[in-house]
């Protein structure tokens, strides 16, 4: 086998949460790039609608669907229509977040509860079902995109979400937990931890705290699409059938100083 082929995904079926803009949007466009057709699904379906119209133009099939992740049926539902479509789920990305900017103290209960509902219990209902196939097929790969910010802790003047920093640790410490439970039926769970990338949820930090977030990077300068790309099409494809349980930090360096 060339070595290219290694990261062919074609006739394999991706479905990536939040996969209407940001992140989940550059995740996407590598997976078809690569030959994947794409389930992308979120709150908000036009965007997903809209992505997936740009990635047919690549020439492999898409569906966008409405999905709160933290509602159990419609993660029930986004699972069956992509077997109902596809026949089967070979990629599961849990990329769809949420956060909340506040002093701890200050932090309220709904808040906390709203961050960690949809970053924790999200990929915990999706990984679930997704994971039933996968099962039953004896292959998948499983995605899960956590954050730099899950690493350890992080100065205020930064970064003030302690939800978020929590729930973005718990992803972490469940993808080595279910690549140990899923092993033996030969699904690899890994993780992506971001560091800051111009999305629409990062904006807001990243312009407020520009000076300090790239004094802290030693590569000086924030992510583009091309930097997550890559992660993400090793991890999805045969290229990673060796590596379960681990975390690749893509940030520029920032988790190292």
């Amino acid at each position: 086998m060339n070595v290219m082929d290694l990261f062919k995904l074609n006739g394999k079926t991706a479905i990536v949460t939040g996969g209407g803009r940001g992140l989940g949007a550059m995740m996407a466009e590598a997976f078809a790039e690569a030959g994947a057709n794409l389930v992308l699904c979120s709150r908000k379906v036009e965007a997903c609608q809209e992505t997936a119209d740009k990635l047919n133009k690549m020439g492999i099939r898409t569906l966008a669907l409405a999905c709160d992740v933290t509602n159990e049926d419609d993660v029930k539902n986004v699972v069956q229509q992509t077997l109902d479509k596809f026949g089967s789920i070979d990629i599961l990305v849990n990329n769809s977040g949420a956060t909340w900017g506040a002093p701890v103290a200050d932090m309220p209960l709904d808040a906390w509860k709203k961050v960690m509902d949809v970053n924790v219990t999200g990929t915990f209902l999706m990984s679930r079902e997704a994971g039933k196939v996968m099962i039953e097929q004896k292959s998948g790969k499983i995605i899960n995109i956590s954050s730099v910010a899950g690493l350890g802790g992080i100065d205020p003047i930064l970064m003030d979400t302690i939800g978020y920093n929590t729930s973005k640790g718990a992803v972490i410490t469940f993808t080595k937990d279910l690549a140990a439970k899923w092993g033996q039926h030969n699904i690899n769970v890994n993780a992506i931890a971001p560091g800051f990338f111009p999305t629409k949820m990062s904006k807001v930090v990243m312009e407020k705290g520009q000076d300090g977030l790239l004094a802290q990077t030693p590569l000086n300068r924030f992510g583009t699409e091309e930097d997550l790309k890559g992660t993400a099409l090793f991890l999805a494809s045969k290229a990673s059938d060796y590596i379960t349980g681990d975390v690749v930090v893509v940030d520029g360096g920032m988790h190292v100083l």
